[in-house]
């Protein structure tokens, strides 16, 4: 039996969206008040999602304990309280949600061995949330 484990996190980051390959004209007209020199802040919510047999002895997917300790570690520590343009990862790629939120994903999936990664869901605010699941899906 398969079952699906998802978990929710929160953390706060600050970024500013601009692209050095735009005009300081196109950045405000693709990224509006988001390309504020001084840039913003959010309080993300992160889900994760993860999937794998149900564990007899235990009845779980995965231990918690070493889901949230994992997520803390390598996700939270890393991210809460960041402007995300400094870090190494955005720097040659604007730190927006979608980028973010595909960032996670990939951390997780290269360490977590105790269940299979499902998917990351971000929420930026409550009108905005994105989701990754690794795949390629064809364009609608």
């Amino acid at each position: 039996m398969i079952a699906y484990l998802n978990r929710r996190y929160r953390f706060a980051a600050s970024h500013r969206l601009h692209s050095p390959e735009m005009s300081a004209e196109e950045n405000r007209a693709t990224y509006g008040k988001c390309n504020n020199p001084h840039g913003h802040g959010h309080n993300y919510t992160l889900e994760v999602t993860v999937s794998g047999p149900v564990d007899q002895p235990t009845g779980m997917v995965c231990n918690l304990v070493d889901l949230d300790g994992f997520v803390e570690r390598e996700v939270l520590d890393r991210y809460n309280l960041q402007n995300l343009n400094t870090l190494q990862e955005f720097a040659k790629r604007v730190p927006t949600t979608e980028n973010l939120c595909v960032e996670i994903f990939e951390i997780l999936q290269r360490g977590f061995p105790y269940a299979h990664l499902e998917r990351v869901k971000l929420e930026e605010t409550m009108m905005n949330s994105f989701e990754y699941t690794g795949h390629n899906q064809p364009r609608r």
